[in-house]
This record gives C-alpha cells, sequence and structure tokens, in this order.
C-alpha cells in the first residue's frame, strides 16, 4: 500500500534510504538545506516541494535523519515543528543519532499531541542505505513499530526493538562506542605487525581466524590496500566521517555520565578520535584513526 511521505534529511544515509521508499512506489517529498541534494533526490524521482509544512500536514508519515540532538528539537518542536503541523496518528519516525535524553522529549511531546512516534536509529553505513540493509535499533511502542515496520522493511533488513521511547538511541550508542573501540584496537594491532615487519594483510588474515575476530578487521579493514571497496582504499573518502564518530563517543561519554556506568575505553576512544578530528581529519572516514597511531619518524 502506497503512503504520502515527508523525509527531511537527505545527506549521505537520509537519500539513499528515501530513494529507497521511492523505489518500492511510496509518494516521497524530500527536504534538505542543500539544495544539490533536493535536485539529486527529484532526479531520482522524489517530490519536492516548497512549503514543507504543508507537506507535513498532508503527510502519513514523517521520517526525519538530521545530524545532531539539537536539529531534531528544533525539526520537531516549537510552533514552526514537525509537531506543531502534522495530523493527529501522523506516524513520526527520527532515524537520526542523538541524546536518549533528546529522543525522550521528543517523544513526550509528541505522545501528548497524539502522534505515534519512534526513535530508529540505524547502523550499516552508506553501503547498507543504498543497498536497503540496514539495521534498526527502535524505541517506541509496539503498536508504532507494527505501523512502521513496512516502511522500516523497505529501507533495512533488521529491525529490534529496543523497548520504550529513547530505547533505540541507547543501543546505538552502545554500538557505536564498541565500534569505536574495536576500530582503534583493530588499528593499533596491525600498526604493531607492522612495525614489527609483517605483512598488513597477512595480519590481517590471521587474525580474522582466531579469537581477535571482529567486524572491522574482516568487513571495514583501517590498513590501506589490504581490503577492496572500502575507506581505507580510497584515501578514507566515504563512509563514517570522523566527526560523527566523535559525536557518537560523546553521547556514549554523556550517557555514561547520566547513568553511573563506567566507560573507560569509551572515554580513551572519544579522546584520541578528538586529536585525530583536532588535527584536520574530521571530515575523514573513521577508520583513518589508522592514521594517527601510525609509527613514529
Amino acid at each position: 500500500m502506497s503512503a504520502n511521505i515527508v523525509f527531511i534529511g537527505l545527506g549521505n544515509m537520509g537519500l539513499p534510504m528515501a530513494q529507497n521508499l521511492v523505489r518500492a512506489g511510496h509518494a516521497v517529498t524530500g527536504f534538505d538545506l542543500v539544495a544539490a541534494s533536493v535536485r539529486q533526490f527529484a532526479d531520482g524521482g522524489g517530490l519536492v516541494s516548497d512549503d514543507q509544512a504543508a507537506a507535513i500536514r498532508a503527510a502519513d508519515i514523517v521520517i526525519t535523519m538530521l545530524p545532531a540532538s539539537r536539529h531534531v528539537l528544533g525539526a520537531y518542536l516549537g510552533d514552526t515543528g514537525i509537531l506543531a503541523q502534522a495530523r493527529r496518528g501522523t506516524l513520526l519516525i527520527d532515524c537520526s543519532t542523538i541524546s536518549t535524553e533528546a529522543a525522550r522529549q521528543v517523544g513526550r511531546a509528541a505522545q501528548e499531541l497524539g502522534l505515534p512516534m519512534l526513535d530508529a536509529p540505524v547502523s550499516g553505513g552508506t553501503a547498507g542505505a543504498t543497498n536497503g540493509t540496514l539495521t534498526f535499533m527502535v524505541g517506541g511502542d509496539a503498536s508504532a513499530l507494527d505501523a512502521a515496520r513496512p516502511y522500516l522493511e523497505t529501507m533495512g533488513k533488521a529491525i529490534f526493538h529496543a523497548g520504550g521511547s529513547g530505547c533505540g538511541q541507547t543501543v546505538k550508542i552502545c554500538n557505536n562506542m564498541l565500534l569505536g573501540i574495536l576500530m582503534i584496537g583493530t588499528s593499533e594491532a596491525i600498526r604493531l605487525g607492522v612495525a614489527n615487519g609483517l605483512d598488513p594483510k597477512v595480519v590481517s588474515d590471521v587474525m580474522a581466524k582466531s579469537s581477535g575476530r571482529n567486524w572491522t578487521l574482516e568487513v571495514y579493514n583501517p590498513c590501506p590496500g589490504v581490503a577492496e571497496n572500502v575507506p581505507a582504499s580510497r584515501g578514507y573518502t566515504g563512509g563514517f566521517g570522523v566527526d560523527l564518530m566523535l559525536k557518537d563517543l560523546g553521547l556514549a561519554v554523556e550517557s555514561a555520565l547520566a547513568s553511573g556506568a563506567s566507560v573507560p575505553l569509551g572515554a580513551l576512544s572519544r579522546n584520541l578520535y578528538s586529536l585525530h578530528s583536532k588535527a584536520g581529519a574530521g571530515a575523514l572516514d573513521f577508520s583513518s584513526i589508522y592514521q594517527l597511531l601510525g609509527e613514529k619518524t
């Protein structure tokens, strides 16, 4: 069944997600502050409009994919926000990665207005967004997830209900903290082998079949030339940026402080990515942390 969807945020992740909804036969109106992204969406069959408020009022579903908590709060709240424009019963899905508290704040405000809302951050990167193989980590009511499932399944291959409002964000923060830690550990291990005269591909192949096996080693190897079709082998371009990883690690540390949890490796990883970003690598893929850990000359 075709739905009238508004998709706000046509960035590296949002654009291919919205395009997959268009390919599935839905009427999707896209919005983004970057005009080139909107044009690219229109070239692929998406709808565009100069009147976002009118599009939201007519929508069955509103999906957002925005950079940070402040953008989500600004988009949903206030007299001109999504909550003020949407019809009662409109399904709202936020796929951004933001703080748990921000997600809960928007979720509470939506509930008060009779608007079902899910926080549904994703994992899988730009390749997953393009191929429709994302993993969705969902927080919110089960009934809202049931209504959203056909659309999430168009954009992803795995959907997990983490719990109530904000729980999707919490589990995403946990996942990305571990991802950052694993990327640093993998880079250190390969660098150690190389410093002792080993071929980085040999080191990687051995560890991939041993107890050091992990996703960053096998699928997203940080050493240039070891694996094809990964950012490390194209100058660390594309993929998941250093500054985005830094943001997510910051969210993890904030969550730990708020809950009293201990995340010493998460905090150390945040500090290392902060150093890497300040050195000018913020726009590179997060696997470029391998460069920060290079041999001293």
